[in-house]
C-alpha cells in the first residue's frame, strides 16, 4: 500500500500505463488528480491512510481509499474565496469521477471513485 500521495499517484500511473493509456490523456490526468485528492484528504483530514486499492475494470478505473475518520468529506461551499485554505478537493473529486461512494467501515470510512477511461 502506498504511504504517500506521490506513491499512490505512481501506482495509478503505472496501472494505467499497463492498461495501454498514454500519460497525456485527459482521463489519465483526471485519474491522477482524483487519486491525489483522495489520498491527501485521508492523510490530512482522515487520521491516516488505512487502505488503498486501484484497478481497471472494463473501461473504468476504480480508486478506493480508506482512512480512520467516520466523518463524511465536506466542501468549501459557502466560504469566501481567499479566506479559507483547503476544502476544494472534495468537489473536484465529485466533478471528475463518474461516481463516488462513501462507505463506513469500523471506525473509519472508505471512499471509492469510479472514472471512465475511454
Amino acid at each position: 500500500m502506498p504511504t504517500t500521495v506521490a506513491a499512490a499517484r505512481e501506482t495509478v500511473a503505472a496501472l494505467l500505463e499497463r492498461s495501454g493509456l498514454a500519460p497525456d490523456r485527459r482521463a489519465v490526468m483526471d485519474a491522477l488528480m482524483v487519486t491525489s485528492e483522495l489520498v491527501t484528504n485521508a492523510i490530512r483530514h482522515g487520521g491516516g491512510l488505512t487502505s488503498f486499492h486501484a484497478y481497471v475494470r472494463g473501461d473504468a478505473l476504480l480508486v478506493s481509499v480508506g482512512d480512520h475518520s467516520p466523518e463524511h468529506p465536506v466542501s468549501a461551499a459557502g466560504h469566501v474565496p481567499g479566506i479559507r485554505i483547503g476544502g476544494y478537493g472534495w468537489p473536484l473529486v465529485q466533478s471528475l469521477a463518474d461516481r463516488v461512494t462513501v462507505t463506513p467501515h469500523g471506525d473509519g470510512k472508505r471512499i471509492t471513485a469510479d472514472l471512465t477511461l475511454r
